[in-house]
Parts: C-alpha cells; sequence; structure tokens
C-alpha cells in the first residue's frame, strides 16, 4: 500500500534525534513522492522550541501561550488522546486533558491512552495517578495503559464503545 512504501524512507529517521536534517529530508523525500496529501495543520510546541514542526502539515499555526494551544488541541479530541512517553510537557498534557474527562466538563469523559507501561509506571507514574483520578467515576471506564502503539488503537475503540 501507499502507506507501506511511505514507511520505508520514513523508518530511517523516525525522530527528529539526533539528526533533524535527516528526519526532515525523509518526510520531504515522501511529501515530494506524494504531493497530493490532504489539507492540514500543524500545531506545533513552539512555548517549547525543541520539536521541530510536522513536514507533512499543509498549514502552520502558532499560539503564544501554550497552555492555549493544549486546551485548545485537546477540547478537538472527542474521539481520545494517546500519549506517548514524553517528559514534563506530556505529563502536564495527560493532566489538562484527564482535568475536564474527570469533571466531566465537555460531556461524558473521552478516552485517554497512555503508551509504554514501564515509562508511566515506573519513570513517570502518571499511570498510578490517573487511575487513582479516575476511580468511581466514569473516567475510569475511560482510560488504558499499554505497552506498543500498536495496542493504542484497539484501546481506543474498546474505550470509546457506548460513547457518541
Amino acid at each position: 500500500t501507499m502507506l507501506d512504501e511511505a514507511l520505508v524512507p520514513l523508518a530511517k529517521a523516525p525522530s527528529f534525534r539526533p539528526s533533524v536534517t535527516e528526519w526532515a529530508r525523509a518526510a520531504f523525500e515522501v511529501r515530494a513522492r506524494w504531493p497530493e496529501g490532504g489539507a492540514s495543520v500543524g500545531i506545533p510546541t513552539w512555548f517549547y522550541g525543541h520539536e521541530p514542526p510536522n513536514a507533512f502539515a499543509a498549514h502552520i499555526a502558532k499560539y503564544f501561550a501554550n497552555a492555549v494551544r493544549e486546551d485548545g488541541l485537546l477540547a478537538r479530541s472527542t474521539a481520545g488522546v494517546v500519549f506517548l512517553p514524553g517528559a514534563a510537557g506530556t505529563v502536564q498534557e495527560i493532566f489538562d486533558n484527564a482535568t475536564p474527562n474527570y469533571y466531566e466538563s465537555y460531556g461524558e469523559p473521552r478516552p485517554m491512552v497512555l503508551v509504554d507501561r514501564d515509562h508511566w509506571t515506573r519513570e513517570l507514574p502518571a499511570w498510578p495517578l490517573l487511575r487513582s483520578l479516575a476511580r468511581g467515576r466514569e473516567l475510569e471506564s475511560r482510560i488504558a495503559l499499554v505497552d506498543r502503539i500498536e495496542e493504542a488503537p484497539q484501546a481506543l475503540a474498546r474505550l470509546g464503545a457506548g460513547s457518541r
């Protein structure tokens, strides 16, 4: 498939570390081969500045206050959010998302999937706190912890069962 073909060059530089140049070169190679991409917008983390914008975005938006950026993105993530291993910013995003889910500010809680059990239970133990917050609430049935990214789609589908 086209996706499988596109993943070949991308797999050579799956992260912008150690070389943002190689990462961008791989992305632009894919864009050049399939230039008819759909309309999309990238909203990078400008506030912290260490992550480059998404090379596949047709448009780039910029918020000057990161909290406003995250609130806007999370409010629109109605099918759920997948959290990959990260550091302080990702922990902040987990609980920025957990708060309206806890209070059901947008209605029933939206699915949250944390990827990498060891990272979220031992390195940065956000999972035990999230699980404790969720206990006894509707949120409890809308959170999951998985080991690998390949498990995230199935977890999202399972957590979204019965939702809007």
